[in-house]
């Protein structure tokens, strides 16, 4: 929407309320709360861990530095909020999210979690359900969400690994949300896309990372190309 719209509707608001129409003011008043929200919400949240969080790494060199650069080259008018975390948990962004919702306003959720519920042993029940209740709350709150897949290595057991790497295919099927199948697609085994704990990756491996969330997100090209500063 143009900002010179915005700005004449809420100087007719105030005609209104000054003429005493007060049922109609209280009205248009309404509509121009609804559409100044809308206007405003144009942010992504990236809830993640470590993966996420730029860890090892030099501050601005990670995916979702690059993600922000690639929405600035294409003109776009959204704004990336990366609320990761090193070492964080589903159960910890699920304590976090609710404020995180309410503050940002965002209208795209980039959900990255649930590696270090694996690296505790976690129940996997525990991860799902937690991971359900942040998917659930972000599209309560009008954001969409796009589920990272993520996979954890053979020594966990066969039963654990297949039950963990299918549990995000099956939540974005069952909550009818985008997802990207596997978030570290490209990187192993080659090991000089990892730092020296053979974890995480390193700067090289940004760029990779960068490319798989980008492609996921095609779902929201047309939204994120809008600019209602226009």
């Amino acid at each position: 929407m143009n900002a010179n719209i915005l700005k004449m509707m809420k100087r007719n608001c105030w005609k209104f309320i000054q003429s005493g129409r007060m049922i109609t003011a209280g009205l248009f008043c309404l509509l121009l709360t609804f559409v100044t929200s809308s206007y405003a919400n144009n942010s992504i949240l990236v809830m993640g861990d470590s993966l996420s969080a730029e860890y090892g790494l030099a501050r601005g060199t990670g995916w979702v530095k690059l993600l922000e650069e690639q929405l600035q080259k294409q003109g776009s008018s959204w704004t990336v909020f990366n609320a990761s975390i090193s070492g964080e948990t589903s159960s910890g962004g699920l304590t976090r999210l609710p404020k995180l919702l309410e503050q940002k306003k965002p209208s795209i959720v980039l959900l990255e979690l649930g590696a270090n519920d694996a690296l505790r042993g976690l129940s996997i029940d525990q991860t799902e359900n937690n991971l359900r209740k942040m998917i659930q709350l972000s599209k309560r709150s009008g954001a969409k969400v796009l589920l990272f897949g993520i996979q954890i290595p053979p020594n966990y057991g066969q039963v654990y690994t297949k039950r963990f790497k299918e549990l995000f295919a099956k939540l974005a099927a069952q909550e009818r949300i985008e997802s990207l199948p596997f978030f570290m697609q490209g990187l192993a085994p080659q090991t000089d896309f990892f730092q020296g704990d053979n974890i995480h990756p390193n700067e090289k491996a940004q760029a990779i990372l960068y490319k798989n969330v980008w492609n996921a997100m095609s779902p929201y090209q047309n939204l994120l190309r809008s600019n209602p500063t226009q």
